[in-house]
């Protein structure tokens, strides 16, 4: 009707449309804020859709609305989780992954001395290791990692494709030099005989931290790190083609030091990542 205004009358085309003349001007008078409301969630849109492309299709509605906030683009989370499901976004979800702890051995075990306190006042007073396994096309891939429970830093970590001692001296090692070599920090662990060994406890004591075990059979007792392989595995590697070692390697560490460490927001941080919670805390 508006195309032919000046062609027909109004009152001949409302009654060949079936519509009313006082619609049409309502319409006519209100059309443009339909429009821009259409331009204004294009463009939400086109923001919410490279900021879930940025994050590699892993951040969800509230992580989504912290990122475009940091950059001076407030928005409610009922906002950007209706523009993710205009856009069909959907975050890497979630499937369970079994128990690697060998906790069957007669090795000296220690006391738990995190007792779920997963909270630090500061880094380095209490970190928390584990082992967890990939599937390769070559065959098994283990992965040991030292979290600074502070800031959920992953300060240390190593891969091989056998499950011993060493792997988990390496990740130890690593924490330690890249922290600094402090003293007298918990490291947390399970009742795994790699834990257990004369070669990880002479570690401890060379370095003079205080081990820590889990109870045993209580996964909660090192929730952190069990959350940590959680979202690596759903968000770095489940989705992807079968890998090599060599491959399923450049995955891991860029996923714990560029993705994990650097930029992937953390809920417990007031969704910041961990190496920018560490900037801003410590002076």
């Amino acid at each position: 009707m508006l195309e032919h205004l000046l062609c027909f009358n109004v009152v001949r085309m409302a009654k060949v449309f079936g519509v009313s003349r006082s619609g049409f001007y309502y319409w006519i008078k209100h059309h443009h804020k339909t429009v821009q409301r259409e331009v204004t969630r294009q463009e939400l849109d086109t923001k919410v859709k490279e900021a879930f492309d940025s994050s590699k299709g892993r951040d969800g509605a509230r992580r989504i609305q912290k990122e475009l906030a940091e950059n001076g683009d407030s928005h409610n989370i009922k906002t950007i989780a209706a523009s993710m499901k205009r856009q069909d976004l959907t975050p890497k979800a979630a499937r369970k992954f079994k128990c690697t702890t060998d906790s069957k051995h007669k090795m000296p075990v220690a006391p738990n001395l995190l007792a779920q306190d997963f909270n630090a006042a500061a880094p380095n007073q209490k970190w928390a290791g584990d082992i967890t396994y990939v599937a390769t096309s070559e065959g098994w891939l283990y992965l040991a990692v030292i979290i600074d429970l502070y800031s959920r830093q992953v300060v240390g970590w190593s891969m091989d494709t056998r499950m011993t001692a060493t792997l988990v001296c390496d990740a130890l090692s690593m924490a330690l030099f890249r922290r600094g070599f402090p003293e007298q920090v918990i490291v947390h662990s399970d009742r795994g005989s790699q834990y257990c060994s004369k070669d990880y406890r002479d570690l401890i004591t060379a370095y003079n931290l205080r081990q820590s075990m889990s109870r045993k059979g209580n996964c909660w007792d090192n929730a952190c790190v069990e959350s940590f392989f959680h979202s690596m595995k759903v968000e770095a590697i489940q989705y992807e083609p079968i890998m090599t070692r060599h491959e399923m390697r450049q995955a891991i560490f860029e996923y714990i030091e560029v993705d994990y460490n650097r930029t992937r927001r953390h809920s417990a941080l007031g969704y910041l990542s961990p190496v920018n919670f560490e900037q801003q805390n410590i002076a």
